[in-house]
């Protein structure tokens, strides 16, 4: 039987629930099983970047427990920073399991991944502003707890649980 899989790149700082939505969305959509790469693996305690590869797949498999989303259903891997050229693609398919499909809205992944002959869908946008990292990140640092309505539960007791909104504060503390 071939598996029907669809590729989920992204960072995932944190792990939110516009990319959760993605995975549901993915799995309605008739894919059995969600890929999800964890972009620049390598840098971590970072004000863009704050949380560890192993604190990403944590909060992945937190939000899908959450949701009620089986483990069988997802994959992580992580991948360290890249730059984007069409080599990078070859690359990136290298860490990841035989995938259909990648799930984006960026109009250059879209067209170096097209270009390696991996097909493309555009998944819907979900409470964009609200549910992106940057602005969780910029709730945090301020102090502001409705950060905590932008991701699952278990996540966000993890996230206090691991000293990472201390990390967040302590890293924005000059602006």
């Amino acid at each position: 039987m071939v598996m029907r899989r669809a590729l989920l790149f992204g960072r995932f700082q944190p792990f939110h629930l516009g990319h959760l939505n993605i995975v549901e969305w993915a799995l309605k959509l008739g894919f059995d099983e969600v890929v999800l790469l964890i972009g620049m693996a390598s840098e971590n305690y970072t004000p863009r970047n704050p949380f560890t590869a192993g604190e990403r797949i944590e909060m992945i498999r937190l939000s899908c427990t959450d949701k009620g989303i089986p483990p069988s259903k997802t994959i992580t891997a992580t991948i360290q920073t890249l730059e984007t050229s069409i080599g990078s693609v070859y690359y990136v398919l290298s860490y990841v399991p035989r995938v259909e499909a990648i799930l984006t809205r960026n109009p250059v992944i879209s067209k170096i991944f097209l270009d390696a002959g991996i097909k493309v869908v555009q998944p819907p946008l979900f409470n964009r502003e609200e549910w992106r990292g940057e602005t969780i990140r910029r709730k945090i640092a301020k102090g502001d707890d409705s950060w905590k309505k932008a991701v699952t539960p278990s996540t966000a007791s993890f996230i206090e649980e691991i000293g990472g909104v201390e990390r967040i504060r302590w890293m924005h503390a000059g602006d």
